[in-house]
């Protein structure tokens, strides 16, 4: 490390201790060392830096002093003009340093009441990371981005986060330098609007985390998380934790102009976690070798149309861009963006007209690859703000195309539509709603391109299976209500067909192994009855992602012999489980909560725990903010849950699975459930409702405690037995 730039590290760190010392010690004077600190069920990892790196509980002022006094321990003098020494070892310790010292004051800051500005998120719960954990690993966003401070121009800034965007990197800004910051530079370009809410600017991949270089923690805190509950380390595991975010985490910094003290020290402890940091600025001086990051440290990039392509090279991030032909931005980035009313120029759907969305297989002779054909009017027909109807019929033709795929084809439509830049979808097949922005409109985007999208993904995607796609687009009010019912009819032969198949149907599972890059031992096991449990696979989307990639993470299973039926247990599923798990789990009972129940890798939908006073088992949403009857939050349960580990009487599950005959079947099934929240318990209910009936309980979901009955396990137990819960007469669980 330069000697200019271990010297400012040093510096920077010093100022950073030094508030964090001072901040403590007048929190103490004011409210004693019993006083709580922390983001409560926000996390599960107390102060995350500190349970990390040293393994340090921190939940009262008293529990930070250690904190503080272990970040000056990391600290050298700064370095005179006449000395020079080998400055790496001694920079990165200044970097840890500064990460303590940062965590303490943000914590500290929160105490004395600190309440972030509109339009800022601050700190990043556990629920936010695990909903992203799925899109780390299956690549839909390959890597972050912290961004320190504003770019030179508003048309600079743009265009970074826009490059970031179309490769569907998160980007997150902190700071300002001389009060000017990139939210506001985001608001200039019409990237975000004023009033954007948190919601909308994690949809769209560009999250402002806090005006101040203070706040940058709140990202890499959020980082060093993934070690713990993806990788399994441990707290205090601090060589392991920073191994895990520099291979397995994509990050990396980027600064604009001459980088002051305090931004030297954030960028050291960025670095400590393999994070590179990427400057525009002549001034800053480059380290080019590699060791403590992938590649190389700190790098000079005074061209801005080439920063963010040499930060992925910096970072050696894998970045798939989309190349096809639409007049706007398409990226992985735009989907969940919303077209406000105002801002809308059409609409289909909904209550507001006709529409479906429909795909089936066809013989290679009936149609051309890549035709795509409209019937009716297009949107430059109907004046700004109306609606039209609307069908999209996708015809797919392939020598290894099933019926079974056309249903698993077309639940990609809303995902790939959606990465259209201006272009909003929700639902599907025949309760889809899209609306098109004035701004797409403008660019020239016409509903021919929803065509184009969708031949060049169906290839891209399904290349393995698909040998043709055409579209047909028809916005003709009574073609459009034809086909409708035409596609009714293929949507209840589908759902017959799945419905009807069960785990003894077949003689074969599929895995799914995508996770394994966060959860080395996790093995997620899929069964026509078991979905994956984040809810993304079933047993069919495993067949069919065999058939494209036949050496990808969705690999058959032979159940082979049965060595238990009630269970789940086969033979063969323990062998390809012990073999891909890194020879750890041995066993594996797929019906079973607390024999040998399937890994969790902490992209779970769900968390179904055990009960014991209560003979029953509570089923937990990552959406549920609160202390469930179990004494602990989401997160704190999923602390216990992911990882890759068995852990009898915790199962993460997708919320599918809980309105399955196979739910737990061997120890008693849906009867099992005895409290959930209300929220979960609406949007199950009629899939539920189903399982109830057939298992003799059609009133059980009524049966059930919400967190408006029961906040504790006792009161579970006096709810169940004043409705008269089946899990009330059942064989006791433990």
């Amino acid at each position: 490390m330069s000697k200019q730039v271990f010297t400012q590290v040093i510096r920077g760190a010093h100022q950073w201790v030094k508030q964090a010392e001072e901040g403590l010690e007048k929190a103490l004077a004011e409210h004693g060392p019993d006083k709580p600190v922390g983001w409560g069920p926000l996390t599960a990892y107390n102060l995350p830096m500190s349970y990390s790196l040293m393994g340090l509980e921190a939940k009262t002022l008293g529990d930070l002093r250690p904190q503080v006094e272990h970040a000056r321990e990391l600290l050298k003098p700064v370095p005179s003009d006449d000395m020079w020494l080998p400055y790496l070892g001694d920079g990165l310790d200044a970097g840890a340093a500064t990460m303590l010292a940062q965590e303490a004051l943000v914590a500290l800051r929160t105490l004395n009441g600190h309440q972030m500005p509109p339009g800022w998120q601050g700190f990043i719960s556990d629920t936010i990371m695990r909903e992203l954990g799925i899109q780390l690993v299956d690549g839909r966003m390959p890597g972050f981005a912290a961004i320190l401070g504003p770019a030179p121009t508003t048309e600079i800034a743009v265009k970074v986060v826009r490059d970031l965007q179309e490769r569907s990197i998160l980007a997150f800004l902190c700071a300002n330098r001389d009060g000017k910051t990139m939210r506001e530079q985001m608001v200039e370009g019409g990237v975000l609007k004023e009033d954007a809410s948190m919601e909308e600017c994690w949809d769209l991949y560009v999250v402002p985390v806090g005006p101040d270089t203070l706040d940058a923690i709140y990202v890499l805190n959020w980082s060093i998380r993934s070690a713990l509950t993806f990788g399994g380390h441990k707290r205090g595991e601090a060589r392991k934790c920073l191994d895990y975010t520099k291979r397995r985490i994509n990050a990396f910094g980027i600064t604009f102009g001459e980088i002051p003290d305090d931004w030297y020290a954030t960028g050291a402890g960025a670095i400590l976690m393999g994070y590179p940091v990427i400057s525009d600025s002549t001034t800053t001086p480059e380290i080019r070798p590699t060791g403590v990051t992938v590649r190389e440290e700190i790098v000079v990039e005074t061209d801005f149309r080439k920063l963010v392509p040499t930060c992925i090279d910096t970072r050696a991030v894998k970045v798939k861009i989309e190349k096809i032909d639409v007049p706007v931005g398409y990226a992985a980035a735009f989907e969940g963006e919303r077209v406000r009313k105002d801002d809308m120029h059409v609409q289909f759907g909904y209550k507001y007209s006709d529409a479906v969305e429909y795909a089936r297989m066809v013989e290679p002779a009936e149609i051309q690859d890549g035709d795509v054909q409209l019937a009716g009017p297009d949107i430059d027909s109907v004046e700004a703000g109306g609606a039209m109807p609307l069908s999209i019929e996708v015809l797919i033709a392939g020598r290894k195309m099933q019926r079974d795929f056309e249903g698993i084809m077309e639940r990609q439509i809303h995902r790939w539509t959606s990465h259209a830049m201006g272009f909003m979808h929700t639902g599907q097949r025949d309760q889809i709603w899209c609306r098109i922005s004035r701004k797409a409109f403008g660019a020239g985007f016409r509903l021919r391109h929803l065509g184009t999208i969708l031949h060049a993904k169906l290839h891209d995607e399904y290349g393995g299976i698909v040998d043709k796609v055409a579209v047909r687009l028809c916005t003709e009010a009574d073609q459009v209500k034809a086909k409708v019912e035409e596609a009714r009819e293929a949507f209840a032969y589908r759902d017959d067909r799945i419905a009807g198949m069960t785990d003894e149907s077949v003689d074969v599972f599929y895995s799914c192994t995508i996770c394994q890059s966060y959860a080395p031992d996790h093995v997620c096991v899929i069964t026509p009855q078991r979905l994956g449990l984040c809810g993304a696979y079933n047993w069919l989307d495993g067949r069919a992602n065999y058939e494209i990639s036949p050496a990808g993470p969705n690999q058959p299973i032979t159940k082979g012999r049965t060595i238990d039926h009630v269970k789940g247990e086969w033979e063969g599923v323990n062998k390809f489980v012990y073999e891909n798990s890194n020879r750890k789990v041995e066993r594996f009972c797929a019906y079973s909560l607390l024999e040998e129940p399937m890994t969790s890798c902490g992209c779970f939908e769900c968390i179904v725990a055990i009960l014991p006073m209560a003979n029953g088992v509570m089923v937990v949403n990552r959406e549920f903010q609160q202390v469930t009857p179990s004494g602990m939050s989401f997160g704190e349960l999923a602390s216990v849950t992911g990882g890759g580990a068995q852990t009898p009487g915790f199962l993460g599950v997708g919320r599918l699975y809980l309105s399955s005959p196979k739910f737990l079947s061997a120890d008693g099934g849906v009867k099992r459930i005895v409290w959930m929240p209300k929220a979960l318990k609406e949007g199950i209910r009629e899939r539920f409702q189903k399982e109830a009936g057939r298992v003799g309980e059609p009133d059980l979901l009524d049966k059930i405690a919400t967190e408006e009955e029961a906040a504790t396990e006792e009161e579970v137990a006096e709810y169940l037995a004043k409705v008269n819960h089946p899990a009330v007469s059942l064989d006791p669980l433990m």
